[in-house]
């Protein structure tokens, strides 16, 4: 696989308990300037495990992680202002405006209030919602608040930046605007951890994917990488055949077979 000038991230040995569970099973991994990564994988598997100890979020495990060429328990801080953060719930201060909020937020990753102020408001002005920029949060609808967060994710300019169902809530539009903005910044270098469920998504703007199962990266490539090894047209039919998961076409007779059961 060809590489980007820099690497950015490198997990070594990562190992993670739960009691008796083990969630993150010895993981090594490189990660490069400038790929999207689809980051995919059942519940469970792991994935926002290991993405919470990249953000810091998590401090009790094995192995080593190295964020920008930093072992981040002796680096704490720093590397944090570098890094953007949009988990799949998240919950927004509803009794502030956007204004507040992403002001607010600016300035938790150094940017000045005036400077956070300004951004704020270009940004959301491209989202088209400098109409509600000083409304409460509260009175604003599922897609316009996902925005608000993406735009908390991004005001900074950060290197790399780990997404979560990011999508959830936004209209066609934006999501074909979201889309271009990812492949944007990562043209110039930026690094993007993208984890969804929605298999097509993924397929379409990942330059690389990962898929956790139990702990362990079953698969790593490009999707025509893991096409042709796999075997398999789709990414979800990828998916399915690693995890082992065939009983959707059962599952799914069973559930539509009892909603037109009549003889209840």
């Amino acid at each position: 696989m060809e590489h980007g000038p820099g690497k950015v991230l490198s997990l070594k040995g990562l190992t993670k308990w739960y009691g008796e569970k083990l969630v993150l099973d010895n993981i090594d991994l490189d990660v490069y300037e400038g790929q999207i990564i689809g980051y995919i994988g059942p519940n469970g598997a792991g994935k926002s495990t290991t993405v919470k100890i990249m953000l810091g979020l998590e401090a009790t495990y094995a192995g080593e992680v190295e964020i920008f060429g930093e072992n981040i328990k002796k680096n704490s801080v720093d590397y944090k202002k570098r890094i953007g953060y949009v988990p799949e719930s998240a919950d927004l201060y509803d009794n502030l405006s956007a204004q507040e909020y992403l002001t607010f937020t600016g300035e938790l990753y150094g940017l000045d209030a005036d400077t956070a102020e300004y951004k704020a408001r270009l940004l959301m002005r491209v989202f088209e919602l400098e109409e509600v920029y000083e409304s409460r949060i509260s009175s604003y609808s599922k897609g316009m608040k996902q925005k608000v967060l993406l735009i908390s994710s991004l005001l900074h300019d950060p290197d790399i930046l780990f997404l979560d169902e990011p999508i959830n809530g936004l209209d066609a539009n934006s999501v074909m605007v979201f889309k271009e903005i990812l492949a944007q910044l990562a043209a110039q270098g930026k690094t993007i951890f993208y984890s969804s469920h929605i298999m097509e998504v993924v397929q379409k703007i990942s330059s690389r994917i990962l898929l956790l199962n139990d702990g362990k990266i079953v698969a790593d490539g490009s999707f025509e990488q893991l096409r042709q090894k796999n075997k398999e047209g789709s990414l979800e039919e990828i998916f399915n055949q690693l995890t082992g998961f065939n009983e959707h076409q059962t599952l799914a007779e069973d559930f539509v077979q009892i909603v037109q059961r009549e003889d209840v």
